[in-house]
């Protein structure tokens, strides 16, 4: 008796789960509609975000034209609709216009072609049930049938998994470290800007309120002179360099301009001028050392960055991995043709082929969009914060400090002791 009552209390208990509705928490989001969701995530960035739009080109829509686009930044909206209870429905949805599996056709038409001639011969090799369900004998006797046992294929599985595993994390390890290099550029760019504005003058001199602006300015345009150089660095030539000279000319003096953009290393004759109007400011030299330790974190970012561009994974790892997983997945329909013996004529191996070429290459891929972080990185987004943060440390200038000091210096003198 005790086992049939347990049976029906979990049968109960299962009813119960499906008539109730879904939302029974008492901490559960109440539901949105379609058009609450869509006010509460449009972006509030004027950077290209997401996939491109409709009137793009095909060419933009997947590999080198896609990069582009997937210069994402996020804000509080974006992360609304990144964790949104629909995302799984969307990203189902927008799988076909996904730039990723654009960018595989090649090699899932080779693996589908490859199983769609396994079972053609097969069925014309070793027999075929036509569509009545009426079974056939072989149309070729000399010939025998394609396949392969699956055994192998499971050997080597985990193999192929840990290959695929570390060159994905080693691909994203290197965006993480060029998404860190721009995180160091933006913090010390503020921190340099933010004490040269800070600790201007010296020894109670006179300060030239006019002076002071132009030098507090030469500082944050040289600071940013730096930061776009160095994205121009490394940037496509094709892509940023007519949008550099033009952005260089309209905020430089023409001598300046020139300088930074004919140097045959334009960041570092940057960081040469920024270093120049460091040295110009009327400032203690304990002050200046501790802001031109800035200049040398902005070396070391440069020079890490240089470094990930110019010095891939190494070459064996990514082409071994890249062989490995093609030869696999090449093979694999003669191992699977067995497994659908169940289906008409073996037909569903073909799209369970190019639905684990997809997944399979498709992870291959990602580390290969990974590898090279730069052209997927919104640095210009980041110098134009640079810049307008700059400009906008150096805009206080005096404040809190010229109105007070007559106050500070009386008050200093009234707690000395007389003599």
């Amino acid at each position: 008796v005790l086992p049939t009552s347990i049976t029906t209390m979990r049968l109960s208990t299962l009813l119960l789960l499906a008539l109730a509705p879904l939302q029974t928490n008492a901490f559960a989001p109440q539901p949105m509609t379609t058009s609450s969701v869509n006010a509460a995530v449009q972006s509030s960035t004027s950077l290209q975000m997401g996939p491109p739009q409709a009137d793009v080109v095909l060419q933009e829509t997947y590999g080198e034209g896609s990069r582009k686009y997937r210069r994402t930044v996020y804000t509080h909206n974006e992360w609304v609709k990144h964790r949104s209870s629909d995302r799984f429905l969307r990203n189902l949805s927008s799988i076909f216009n996904s730039g990723v599996y654009k960018s595989l056709a090649k090699e899932v038409l080779a693996t589908t072609a490859v199983a769609t001639f396994l079972v053609i011969f097969n069925g014309l090799t070793g027999g075929y049930t036509d569509l009545d369900g009426v079974q056939h004998d072989a149309v070729i006797n000399a010939l025998p049938m394609l396949t392969l046992p699956l055994t192998p294929f499971t050997l080597l599985s985990p193999s192929l998994g840990l290959l695929l595993v570390f060159r994905t994390n080693s691909s994203y390890g290197r965006w993480d470290e060029a998404r860190k290099f721009w995180g160091l550029n933006i913090n010390h760019t503020r921190d340099l800007n933010r004490m040269a504005t800070a600790w201007y003058g010296h020894d109670g001199i006179p300060v030239d309120p006019e002076k002071r602006a132009e030098d507090l300015r030469q500082v944050s345009l040289m600071t940013w002179a730096f930061v776009r150089s160095m994205k121009r660095h490394l940037s496509p030539p094709d892509e940023d360099e007519d949008d550099y000279v033009a952005e260089i000319r309209a905020r430089l003096t023409p001598d300046q301009a020139d300088a930074i953009i004919s140097a045959v290393h334009r960041p570092n004759r940057a960081l040469y001028d920024l270093s120049v109007a460091i040295e110009q400011l009327p400032m203690h030299f304990v002050r200046k050392n501790s802001i031109n330790g800035n200049l040398s974190i902005f070396e070391d970012t440069l020079g890490g960055s240089e470094r990930l561009l110019s010095s891939p994974v190494p070459l064996f790892y990514s082409r071994h991995t890249a062989r490995f997983l093609s030869t696999w997945m090449l093979f694999l329909p003669f191992a699977l043709y067995e497994p659908f013996a169940n289906s008409w004529n073996h037909i569903v191996m073909i799209p369970a082929t190019a639905f684990i070429a997809v997944c399979l290459f498709g992870i291959e891929e990602l580390a290969t969009q990974l590898e090279e972080p730069f052209t997927i990185l919104p640095m210009q987004g980041f110098c134009d914060k640079i810049g307008a943060n700059c400009d906008e440390i150096v805009s206080w200038a005096g404040q809190g400090q010229d109105d007070e000091a007559d106050v500070v210096r009386q008050n200093l003198e009234a707690l000395m002791p007389s003599r």
